[in-house]
């Protein structure tokens, strides 16, 4: 079954502040069936580009990460904001649309030559993606795909992206 996913997507204007148009995926997750169907989606893409393991930025990338790797059957590494990782890191600095921010990634979860795709909620400006790619071409691994449930089109985030393959399963 298909289902038409901008059902569930809830708008909020003016969050987190004004003059953004926020994409609450909220109301996706509480409709089991479809949060079920969207996972599979997204799973099939990763299972399609040969993903070895799926790397999710924090904290929606471990909301559609997660079930992925799991129903794979293969791992599943965070990428988090500074100090929230326990051991040694490498960090990338990245602008979001209103901001910036910087990821953190554990420097032994990716091994060389390793085939990761990428699975996150949003792809807006493609800042969060770039960092996560530079993470895991810095640990040697190979983004073999990327993934998200909403493109917003018109931030043009996927030109950030030109060079790898992309998939998502909503456009705005």
């Amino acid at each position: 079954m298909s289902y038409d996913y901008k059902k569930y997507i809830a708008s909020v204007e003016d969050f987190p502040k004004k003059g953004i148009l926020f994409r609450d995926i909220t109301p996706l997750l509480q409709e089991g069936e479809v949060y079920r169907q969207a996972c599979q989606e997204l799973g099939d893409f990763a299972k399609k580009v040969g993903a070895e393991v799926i790397l999710g930025p924090e904290s929606r990338g471990f909301i559609f990460g997660c079930p992925v790797a799991n129903d794979l059957k293969i791992g599943f590494v965070p990428i988090r904001k500074p100090n929230k990782l326990p051991r040694e890191t490498i960090e990338a600095t990245y602008e979001l649309e209103y901001g910036k921010n910087i990821l953190s990634i554990h420097k032994d979860s990716i091994k060389k030559g390793q085939k990761v795709c990428i699975i996150d909620d949003l792809l807006a400006t493609g800042g969060t993606m770039k960092a996560a790619i530079d993470l895991v071409e810095q640990l040697g691994g190979i983004v073999a795909g990327i993934a998200f449930l909403i493109e917003l089109k018109d931030l043009k985030g996927r030109e950030v992206l030109k060079n790898y393959c992309v998939k998502s399963l909503i456009e705005y």
